[in-house]
């Protein structure tokens, strides 16, 4: 017959969720494998039944249907299915700390009683990502360019081709760790031994010192140089955009592949247009009579001047709009955006004064123009 799993714990029905993880806690303490002086196997079956009735106990459901149909309830037993494992491993750890639960399980069941078979170090590693900045101007975002650029790296040393090792010498295994990178300290408390394990600090993790480093590189493998890069600048590219060149970064060590390069990009003010995505908006001057009688004028495009016509009347705060003439997005281009900024000369001669001041005479009250 099972037996009852508050006699288990040693806590009356009525008690506490508080008293119940007390109660395991004691007696997980006192049959740890470790501190327990008598038989191991009936460690075992203690700490079984003590976790099988704390599992039961500590959830709010499972106990009301303990309590009603016994150990015959529905959906009732121990049986290490997902959500029972966890918080069995949950209330071990927090009074055992990190691992525990996991070494006593192995302990008890047999999984990982012998070590797993490690993957052996390797000195190879993947090179470092770099970051580049390039100033480019508006032509060159608007039409594309290909840039040459001197970019700092590391590259696979020349002389020992990247191994790091003296031309006609070898590596050999770390005598601090024996090859495997780690090295493992035992550490002895109360509760038992706990294994901590870190890089070795003679190998930096690799498993092999090498015996006569490369004079060049000092057995880095790798040495600093400035590389010329040509960089394909696409049509259209936005200010701050981010290139990546695959494999252009730092070379890998020993043998890894190399880092990316990144390259940012930022386009330079210039000193007649402004962007707004695809478009581009300009500011040409003219007098205030263009703009009253009408005429033409030159205005710059990336494409070089172009001739636009003023209507006559046309309104210093008007628009002109020429489709086509502003920054390549997709298959289209934007439309270049022209405002008229009205220049008032400073200098008229008395002909050029009388003349206004009879045009003056002549026009309506501002408000009216309107």
């Amino acid at each position: 017959m099972p037996k009852d799993y508050y006699e288990i714990l040693g806590v009356p029905r009525d008690a506490s969720q508080e008293e119940i993880k007390r109660a395991y806690r004691r007696l997980a303490k006192k049959y740890h494998p470790d501190t327990y002086k008598g038989d191991k196997k009936e460690a075992e079956r203690r700490f079984r039944e003590i976790a099988e009735a704390y599992e039961v106990l500590s959830d709010p459901e499972k106990r009301a249907q303990y309590d009603r149909f016994g150990h015959a309830g529905p959906e009732q037993g121990f049986d290490f299915g997902p959500m029972d494992f966890r918080r069995a491993r949950e209330a071990f750890e927090e009074f055992f700390g990190p691992s525990a639960f996991d070494e006593i399980f192995n302990l008890f069941f047999g999984e990982g009683a012998r070590p797993r078979a490690q993957a052996r170090p390797t000195r190879a590693r993947r090179g470092e990502d770099l970051e580049y900045r390039i100033r480019i101007s508006l032509e060159d975002a608007a039409f594309g360019a290909r840039v040459r650029a001197t970019v700092p790296r590391l590259v696979a040393c020349d002389r020992c081709g990247g191994s790091g090792l003296e031309p006609g010498t070898g590596a050999r295994t770390c005598p601090t760790c024996g090859g495997t990178g780690r090295i493992e300290y035992r550490q002895f408390t109360m509760l038992g031994s706990f294994v901590n394990v870190r890089t070795c600090p003679e190998c930096g993790g690799t498993g092999e010192v090498l015996e006569h480093p490369c004079r060049r590189c000092r057995g880095e493998g790798r040495v600093k140089e400035k590389s010329e890069l040509s960089i394909t600048i696409p049509k259209g590219i936005e200010d701050g955009a981010r290139l990546r060149l695959s494999g252009e970064g730092n070379a890998g060590v020993a043998g890894g592949p190399p880092g990316d390069l990144y390259i940012t990009v930022e386009i330079q003010p210039h000193p007649h247009f402004k962007r707004n995505g695809a478009d581009l908006s300009v500011e040409v001057p003219v007098h205030y009579g263009q703009l009253v009688l009408g005429g033409k004028v030159r205005v710059p495009t990336l494409e070089g001047e172009e001739e636009l016509t003023i209507a006559p009347g046309t309104s210093p705060e008007e628009v002109l709009r020429l489709p086509g003439r502003g920054l390549p997005q997709g298959r289209r281009r934007g439309d270049l955006l022209v405002r008229f900024k009205v220049v008032v000369p400073k200098k008229l001669t008395p002909r050029q004064k009388e003349l206004l001041q009879e045009f003056t005479r002549g026009l309506p009250p501002p408000e009216d123009l309107s």
